[in-house]
């Protein structure tokens, strides 16, 4: 004999004696979910949040299931529960932000530099890249700013691996020589 995989196929061999309390509930829930949940998508931006929201006035409805004498009226009875579902949700929203007389500065991190200095030597750094020949200058920028290999920028500009070694050699020379770096690591 073998045991039914799936849950909802033994259920269905069940005796159909077993019922749910509310057989009305689900088959509302069943027909009218897309157009409540376009309503709660109406009450919020987020869609995760229109689903959760819908969520909870459902379970509210399903609470009052028996208290509800005109079922016809279901569909009002559902926004309303979204509507102050929704505006509870707002009021209870925390604010975190406080008014000060004083912006607070975060301390800076130990081993961290100041953005503007980090900004100031990165412009002096392409000035400098500038000033130097073209061809040493494409040579610089595909090793050290595109992060290629020396042979992958040789076969890049077409010429030899060492013309690549001494070209940046010479260019980094010049780069350690040029005045406004010098001030600017100072």
């Amino acid at each position: 004999m073998t045991t039914p995989v799936c849950t909802s196929a033994s259920n269905a061999a069940a005796p159909a004696t077993q019922t749910l309390p509310y057989p009305s509930f689900t088959s509302y829930v069943r027909a009218r979910r897309p157009v409540l949940l376009r309503t709660a998508r109406s009450l919020t931006a987020n869609p995760c949040d229109a689903e959760d929201l819908l969520q909870t006035a459902l379970t509210k409805t399903y609470v009052a299931w028996e208290r509800i004498e005109d079922h016809r009226a279901l569909d009002g009875y559902v926004r309303r529960a979204l509507v102050n579902t929704r505006t509870s949700q707002w009021r209870k929203r925390r604010v975190d932000e406080f008014t000060c007389d004083e912006l607070p500065e975060p301390e800076p991190l130990p081993g961290a530099d100041d953005p503007a200095e980090r900004q100031a030597l990165h412009d002096a750094m392409w000035r400098a890249i500038m000033k130097l020949p073209a061809r040493q200058r494409a040579m610089v920028v595909l090793r050290y700013y595109e992060d290629l290999s020396e042979a992958q920028t040789a076969e890049v500009l077409g010429v030899s691996v060492g013309t690549v070694k001494s070209a940046v050699s010479r260019a980094l020379g010049k780069l350690r020589e040029d005045l406004e770096l010098v001030l600017v690591r100072s």
